[in-house]
């Protein structure tokens, strides 16, 4: 194959499988008359995405937090205004890594869980074998693994924001000689200054966070659904999932700042 057809081939592969991801979730969102008699595997995968995957994701939000506060506070610390590292680290941690951190983590882990059980099923003919006794797939599937993930996404992301938070207080206090007090007021001030019930900076993140989780569950039961080839294809379909994922949330996270502060205002 010369290098132009080779080119042609990896294009058209990538648009068949973007527009696969999307059919997919368009016929998803059709099955959504069908989500009261899914209710226990919707809570089932809940579970498995929300309560399991709590703790690396506190555990990596309370470092994220401490991290952006100290290098936010060491350039700060330098023209003596480290009183607004509250502001900033609660604004960065609600607008962007709140989000950002939960959906690579889910990403990670529930995404590739998502991938392989149903890429799995496809190899072993299973999937054909609920299509062969009239069970729409993406009934059955994808549909409860898709809401449970846009809703366990922005949930998770409310508390990585308070525990990024808290950990970026602590750095602030400990080695930066920010009061508690100071930090939290300065939070707070920062959080509420709006007056609306949710800060701007509050619901966006919380929007990328639903979007983020629809993302991820959509590509990852995409990603089993086109498995083929045996164990190899079921590990090839997990890192199409998590690579697609993670390339997608960081897209997606830039359109969506760029149109809530910059084209919406």
């Amino acid at each position: 194959m010369n290098p132009l057809a080779a080119v042609g081939k990896s294009l058209t592969s990538r648009v068949d499988g973007a527009g696969y991801v999307f059919d997919l979730l368009l016929r998803t969102f059709l099955q959504l008359t069908f989500l009261p008699r899914r209710l226990r595997f919707l809570l089932d995968v809940g579970f498995n995405a929300g309560v399991r995957s709590l703790p690396v994701t506190m555990i990596v939000a309370a470092f994220a937090g401490a991290i952006l506060a100290m290098q936010t506070g060491i350039e700060l610390k330098r023209f003596g205004d480290t009183a607004i590292l509250g502001t900033i680290t609660s604004l960065s941690m609600c607008r962007e890594m709140g989000p950002f951190i939960t959906a690579v983590i889910l990403a990670a882990t529930v995404g590739s869980a998502m991938a392989a059980e149903i890429g799995t099923m496809k190899v072993s003919d299973e999937i054909a074998a609920l299509e062969v006794m009239s069970v729409d797939p993406v009934n059955y599937l994808v549909m409860p693994r898709v809401i449970a993930l846009a809703l366990m996404c922005p949930t998770l992301t409310v508390l990585s924001n308070l525990i990024g938070i808290y950990g970026g207080s602590i750095i602030a206090e400990q080695n930066l000689g920010v009061s508690s007090v100071l930090f939290w007021s300065s939070a707070r001030e920062a959080l509420t200054s709006s007056g609306t019930l949710l800060p701007k900076e509050v619901y966006v993140g919380l929007f990328k966070a639903l979007v983020f989780g629809i993302v991820i569950a959509t590509v990852s039961c995409a990603a089993g659904l086109r498995a083929s080839g045996g164990a190899l294809g079921v590990g090839l379909a997990v890192q199409t999932a998590v690579r697609n994922s993670v390339i997608l949330v960081i897209i997606l996270g830039f359109i969506i700042t760029w149109f809530f502060y910059f084209l919406a205002g």
